[in-house]
């Protein structure tokens, strides 16, 4: 089998972790169950990049559980649990090409590795595996069925070659899915961003002045859980009706340019460029946290932050110190790449356990339809979705209330009125 991982011999630690996370993913266990019974992926060549936690390894082995014939890679140098690898290669026999730390080089280098066994289905996380195939081994077009696609970052690029008439085939946007964007984004999000935040600084958040870059479904969650450790948190925003939302909600917002001078820790939560750039840089306070929280490190400017320090230094593992010229000290945290998954262990696996059950029975519902869709993206089907929910509240013991013969009725009624 071919592999590239940091060390083999992790295997025993990384295995103990699959098995912790696996224990808390009761969905995706049903969910294994049947597909070894029914195998709806059988002899499916699937390529997947994604990050190389616990909790994606119990994706992985739901997937070959189903028969397909699973490739993976990482999609972020430094979210990988090298020992999770380890395991996936020596315990599961599944080909995995990822290493904490990897170079750009090496990452795009395993991207290319993944998509050499000819791929008919592709499985990404931040859409590196869709936009390479597409720009550079565009032979290999022909073959593929369709995808899915697990972040807010990677549906706007798919949406974009959509639009633009690029894209090639069709893939389904896990991420729009509610059982998705309310849960992972917004309670894994904001919970394993906070803890990566911790982690990496030792910081105390009460009485700090947190400031949110967007308040989208993770943007809500990290507002949500720096509240409720007692920090004052500040919302930048460029939509009108999310900026409003997140005021009725009892935070502050204003431009990032204000929230610069008085903000402690900052985290981009966007999906957009440069959202903390040079004139922000130039009014923060000394000693200011700056972190990222969104799928790619481009949400901040790290280029003119590098060009504006006089010196820097690694004050922590995973946490640089700039020092400008003012002697004013500006510490980011994880290369500026996300935080929560760098400096963390990314989201609790009982949050992907939802996550991860769309991304299953998508790819199944894909091998069905695949052949009948156009090019293009696509959202998860209400039916799979409800039933992620229901399967969801049954393990957690919770049970609630169907209609009744007589409500469904007058759900279905126009006539009757006060």
């Amino acid at each position: 089998m071919d592999y590239h991982i940091k060390d083999i011999e992790l295997a025993a630690e990384g295995k103990r972790r699959i098995e912790w996370a696996d224990s808390q993913m009761p969905v995706l266990q049903l969910i294994r169950q049947e597909f070894k019974a029914a195998l709806p992926l059988k002899d499916m060549r699937l390529a997947a990049c994604l990050h190389v936690t616990s909790e994606t390894a119990n994706l992985m082995r739901t997937l070959k559980a189903g028969g397909a014939e699973v490739w993976l890679c990482a999609s972020n140098p430094l979210s990988t649990q090298d020992e999770v690898a380890a395991s996936l290669v020596a315990d599961y026999g599944i080909p995995s090409f990822a290493i904490k730390g990897e170079d750009n080089e090496t990452y795009y280098s395993h991207i290319e590795a993944i998509l050499d066994v000819e791929p008919q289905m592709t499985m990404d996380d931040g859409a590196d595996l869709v936009s390479t195939l597409h720009a550079h081994r565009s032979e290999l077009l022909k073959s593929i069925i369709g995808g899915t696609e697990e972040t807010t970052t990677g549906v706007i690029r798919l949406r974009s070659m959509a639009k633009s008439g690029v894209l090639k085939y069709p893939i389904i946007a896990v991420n729009d899915a509610m059982t998705k964007h309310f849960f992972d984004n917004r309670y894994g999000t904001g919970q394993s961003t906070v803890d990566g935040i911790l982690r990496a600084t030792n910081y105390l958040l009460a009485g700090s002045n947190f400031v949110v870059a967007g308040y989208g479904w993770c943007g809500r969650g990290l507002a949500g859980r720096a509240s409720g450790m007692g920090a004052r948190v500040i919302v930048t925003e460029i939509d009108p009706l999310k900026a409003l939302e997140a005021v009725m909600d009892g935070y502050q917002v204003m431009p990032m340019i204000e929230a610069a001078a008085i903000g402690d820790v900052f985290v981009t939560v966007t999906g957009d460029l440069n959202v903390i750039r040079e004139e922000h840089f130039a009014v923060m306070k000394s000693g200011a946290i700056v972190a990222n929280s969104g799928h790619f490190n481009a949400e901040i400017d790290i280029p003119a932050l590098q060009a504006m320090a006089v010196s820097r230094r690694e004050i922590r593992p995973l946490m640089e110190q700039y020092v400008m010229e003012d002697g004013r000290k500006i510490n980011l945290l994880a290369e500026g790449r996300l935080v929560n998954l760098s400096t963390a262990e990314g989201h609790p696996a009982s949050v992907m356990d939802m996550s991860f059950a769309n991304q299953a029975l998508a790819a199944a519902y894909m091998v069905s339809n695949g052949n009948k869709l156009e090019p293009g993206v696509y959202i998860v089907p209400e039916k799979i979705d409800r039933r992620i929910a229901e399967l969801k509240l049954a393990a957690m013991g919770i049970k609630i209330d169907t209609l009744t013969e007589e409500q469904v009725a007058y759900l279905a009624a126009w006539e009757m009125g006060t």
